[in-house]
Protein backbone atom coordinates (compact mmCIF):
# COMPACT_ATOMS: atom_id res chain seq x y z
CA UNK A 1 0.00 0.00 0.00
CA UNK A 2 1.12 3.32 -0.60
CA UNK A 3 1.01 7.13 0.35
CA UNK A 4 0.21 8.49 -2.99
CA UNK A 5 -2.72 6.44 -3.67
CA UNK A 6 -4.19 5.89 -0.19
CA UNK A 7 -7.23 7.85 1.07
CA UNK A 8 -7.95 7.72 4.31
CA UNK A 9 -11.84 8.63 5.04
CA UNK A 10 -13.04 9.88 8.55
CA UNK A 11 -16.21 9.76 9.30
CA UNK A 12 -18.17 10.98 12.06
CA UNK A 13 -15.65 13.15 13.66
CA UNK A 14 -18.25 15.95 15.04
CA UNK A 15 -18.77 16.71 18.07
CA UNK A 16 -22.28 15.81 18.67
CA UNK A 17 -20.62 11.80 18.74
CA UNK A 18 -16.97 12.95 20.35
CA UNK A 19 -17.46 15.76 22.68
CA UNK A 20 -18.32 14.83 26.32
CA UNK A 21 -21.81 17.10 25.89
CA UNK A 22 -22.41 15.90 22.03
CA UNK A 23 -26.17 14.85 21.50
CA UNK A 24 -25.15 11.40 20.28
CA UNK A 25 -21.58 10.47 22.76
CA UNK A 26 -23.55 8.50 25.03
CA UNK A 27 -24.17 6.30 22.10
CA UNK A 28 -20.56 5.47 21.27
CA UNK A 29 -18.69 6.91 24.47
CA UNK A 30 -18.36 2.89 25.57
CA UNK A 31 -16.95 1.67 22.21
CA UNK A 32 -14.55 4.67 21.41
CA UNK A 33 -12.89 4.71 25.18
CA UNK A 34 -11.93 0.97 24.98
CA UNK A 35 -10.61 0.74 21.47
CA UNK A 36 -9.07 4.56 22.12
CA UNK A 37 -10.64 5.75 19.05
CA UNK A 38 -10.04 9.76 18.82
CA UNK A 39 -6.07 8.84 20.34
CA UNK A 40 -5.46 6.35 18.00
CA UNK A 41 -7.04 8.54 14.78
CA UNK A 42 -4.85 11.49 16.11
CA UNK A 43 -1.76 9.60 16.04
CA UNK A 44 -2.59 8.02 12.32
CA UNK A 45 -2.79 11.62 11.44
CA UNK A 46 0.22 13.12 12.75
CA UNK A 47 1.72 9.80 11.00
CA UNK A 48 -0.05 10.63 7.70
CA UNK A 49 0.09 14.67 7.74
CA UNK A 50 3.42 14.79 6.19
CA UNK A 51 3.19 12.12 3.27
CA UNK A 52 1.36 12.10 0.31
CA UNK A 53 -1.55 9.69 1.48
CA UNK A 54 -5.11 11.70 1.18
CA UNK A 55 -7.43 12.66 4.24
CA UNK A 56 -10.29 12.73 3.87
CA UNK A 57 -13.68 14.14 6.46
CA UNK A 58 -17.11 13.24 4.87
CA UNK A 59 -19.28 15.07 7.67
CA UNK A 60 -22.75 14.28 8.08
CA UNK A 61 -24.96 18.08 8.44
CA UNK A 62 -28.53 18.52 8.09
CA UNK A 63 -30.17 22.04 7.67
CA UNK A 64 -31.97 23.30 10.79
CA UNK A 65 -35.93 21.40 9.56
CA UNK A 66 -34.32 18.52 8.71
CA UNK A 67 -35.84 19.22 5.43
CA UNK A 68 -33.73 16.39 4.31
CA UNK A 69 -35.49 13.45 5.52
CA UNK A 70 -38.97 13.39 4.44
CA UNK A 71 -39.67 10.02 6.02
CA UNK A 72 -36.91 8.78 8.20
CA UNK A 73 -36.17 5.25 9.74
CA UNK A 74 -33.68 3.82 11.83
CA UNK A 75 -31.01 6.14 13.02
CA UNK A 76 -31.77 8.78 10.27
CA UNK A 77 -35.31 9.27 12.59
CA UNK A 78 -33.36 9.62 15.60
CA UNK A 79 -30.99 11.68 14.54
CA UNK A 80 -34.39 14.17 13.74
CA UNK A 81 -35.93 13.74 16.55
CA UNK A 82 -32.87 14.51 19.17
CA UNK A 83 -31.75 17.48 16.97
CA UNK A 84 -28.14 16.23 16.56
CA UNK A 85 -25.86 17.09 13.29
CA UNK A 86 -27.65 20.49 12.95
CA UNK A 87 -26.03 23.00 10.23
CA UNK A 88 -24.62 25.91 12.17
CA UNK A 89 -24.62 24.23 16.06
CA UNK A 90 -21.53 23.16 17.71
CA UNK A 91 -22.58 19.69 17.70
CA UNK A 92 -22.20 19.35 13.72
CA UNK A 93 -19.01 21.09 13.83
CA UNK A 94 -15.58 18.77 13.09
CA UNK A 95 -13.86 17.92 16.99
CA UNK A 96 -10.93 20.08 17.92
CA UNK A 97 -8.78 17.46 17.75
CA UNK A 98 -8.75 17.11 13.63
CA UNK A 99 -9.43 21.23 13.71
CA UNK A 100 -6.03 20.91 14.40
CA UNK A 101 -4.13 19.43 11.54
CA UNK A 102 -6.34 22.88 9.02
CA UNK A 103 -6.11 22.32 5.49
CA UNK A 104 -4.17 19.08 5.48
CA UNK A 105 -7.61 17.45 5.98
CA UNK A 106 -9.67 17.77 2.56
CA UNK A 107 -13.77 18.24 3.78
CA UNK A 108 -16.04 16.78 1.41
CA UNK A 109 -19.61 17.76 2.18
CA UNK A 110 -23.19 16.34 1.15
CA UNK A 111 -23.80 13.36 3.20
CA UNK A 112 -27.22 13.53 4.72
CA UNK A 113 -27.28 9.38 4.76
CA UNK A 114 -25.33 6.27 6.18
CA UNK A 115 -22.89 6.19 2.98
CA UNK A 116 -20.51 8.33 2.90
CA UNK A 117 -20.42 8.26 -1.69
CA UNK A 118 -24.22 9.23 -1.62
CA UNK A 119 -24.91 12.47 -2.55
CA UNK A 120 -21.15 13.45 -2.27
CA UNK A 121 -17.96 13.98 -4.70
CA UNK A 122 -16.25 11.73 -3.05
CA UNK A 123 -15.85 8.85 -5.80
CA UNK A 124 -14.78 11.67 -8.00
CA UNK A 125 -12.85 13.29 -5.04
CA UNK A 126 -10.95 9.60 -5.06
CA UNK A 127 -10.65 8.97 -9.08
CA UNK A 128 -8.95 12.67 -9.43
CA UNK A 129 -6.51 11.66 -6.96
CA UNK A 130 -6.00 7.86 -8.65
CA UNK A 131 -6.56 6.20 -5.30
CA UNK A 132 -6.49 2.62 -5.32
CA UNK A 133 -6.79 2.02 -1.28
CA UNK A 134 -9.58 3.37 1.00
CA UNK A 135 -8.59 3.17 4.71
CA UNK A 136 -12.05 3.73 6.94
CA UNK A 137 -11.81 5.72 10.37
CA UNK A 138 -14.79 6.84 12.75
CA UNK A 139 -18.25 6.12 13.91
CA UNK A 140 -20.66 4.45 14.27
CA UNK A 141 -18.93 0.82 13.14
CA UNK A 142 -22.56 -1.23 12.02
CA UNK A 143 -23.61 1.80 10.03
CA UNK A 144 -22.01 4.62 8.32
CA UNK A 145 -18.71 2.38 8.30
CA UNK A 146 -19.93 -0.90 7.16
CA UNK A 147 -22.16 1.37 4.62
CA UNK A 148 -18.90 3.25 3.45
CA UNK A 149 -16.79 -0.19 3.31
CA UNK A 150 -19.04 -1.65 1.03
CA UNK A 151 -19.71 1.51 -1.13
CA UNK A 152 -16.05 1.57 -1.48
CA UNK A 153 -15.10 -2.50 -2.23
CA UNK A 154 -18.48 -1.86 -5.26
CA UNK A 155 -16.52 0.66 -6.56
CA UNK A 156 -13.42 -1.29 -6.93
CA UNK A 157 -11.36 0.26 -4.58
CA UNK A 158 -8.93 -1.97 -2.09
CA UNK A 159 -10.95 -1.34 1.40
CA UNK A 160 -8.74 -1.27 4.72
CA UNK A 161 -11.12 -0.64 8.14
CA UNK A 162 -9.47 0.23 10.79
CA UNK A 163 -10.76 -1.68 14.14
CA UNK A 164 -9.02 0.86 17.12
CA UNK A 165 -9.71 3.88 14.84
CA UNK A 166 -13.53 3.03 15.15
CA UNK A 167 -16.48 3.03 17.52
CA UNK A 168 -19.51 1.15 17.63
CA UNK A 169 -22.71 1.02 19.86
CA UNK A 170 -21.55 -1.22 21.88
CA UNK A 171 -18.25 -3.55 22.26
CA UNK A 172 -20.10 -6.96 21.42
CA UNK A 173 -21.03 -4.75 18.09
CA UNK A 174 -17.69 -3.55 17.60
CA UNK A 175 -16.49 -6.93 17.98
CA UNK A 176 -19.11 -8.77 15.85
CA UNK A 177 -18.40 -6.18 12.87
CA UNK A 178 -14.66 -6.47 12.89
CA UNK A 179 -14.12 -10.21 13.22
CA UNK A 180 -17.31 -11.33 11.51
CA UNK A 181 -18.63 -8.91 8.60
CA UNK A 182 -15.43 -6.52 7.47
CA UNK A 183 -13.71 -9.16 7.14
CA UNK A 184 -16.12 -10.63 4.53
CA UNK A 185 -15.08 -7.21 1.70
CA UNK A 186 -12.30 -5.11 3.67
CA UNK A 187 -8.71 -5.84 5.36
CA UNK A 188 -8.96 -5.18 9.02
CA UNK A 189 -6.08 -3.78 10.77
CA UNK A 190 -4.92 -1.50 13.49
CA UNK A 191 -3.40 1.65 12.81
CA UNK A 192 -0.19 0.68 13.68
CA UNK A 193 -0.12 -2.52 11.18
CA UNK A 194 -1.46 0.04 8.67
CA UNK A 195 1.24 2.52 8.83
CA UNK A 196 3.80 -0.36 8.68
CA UNK A 197 2.23 -1.42 5.46
CA UNK A 198 2.71 1.72 3.94
CA UNK A 199 6.43 1.99 5.84
CA UNK A 200 5.23 5.52 7.18
CA UNK A 201 6.77 5.34 10.85
CA UNK A 202 4.85 6.78 14.00
CA UNK A 203 5.50 10.79 14.29
CA UNK A 204 8.17 11.17 17.12
CA UNK A 205 5.42 12.24 19.87
CA UNK A 206 3.22 9.20 19.41
CA UNK A 207 6.06 6.70 19.32
CA UNK A 208 6.15 4.16 21.87
CA UNK A 209 8.65 5.03 24.70
CA UNK A 210 11.96 3.10 24.15
CA UNK A 211 13.03 0.92 26.86
CA UNK A 212 15.57 2.64 29.06
CA UNK A 213 19.38 1.10 28.94
CA UNK A 214 20.47 -1.12 31.12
Amino acid sequence: MKPETTAVILIGYQNDYFSPDGILHSVVEESSRVTGTLDNTVALLHALAPTPALLIATPIIFTPDYRELEEPVGILASIKEVGAFKAGTRGAETIEQLRQFGDRILEVPGKRGLNAFSNTALDQVLQDHRIEDVVIAGTVTSICIDSGGRAAHERDYRVTILSDCISGRSNFEQDFYCEQIFPLYANVIGYQALLQEMDVPLAEQDAPAAASAD
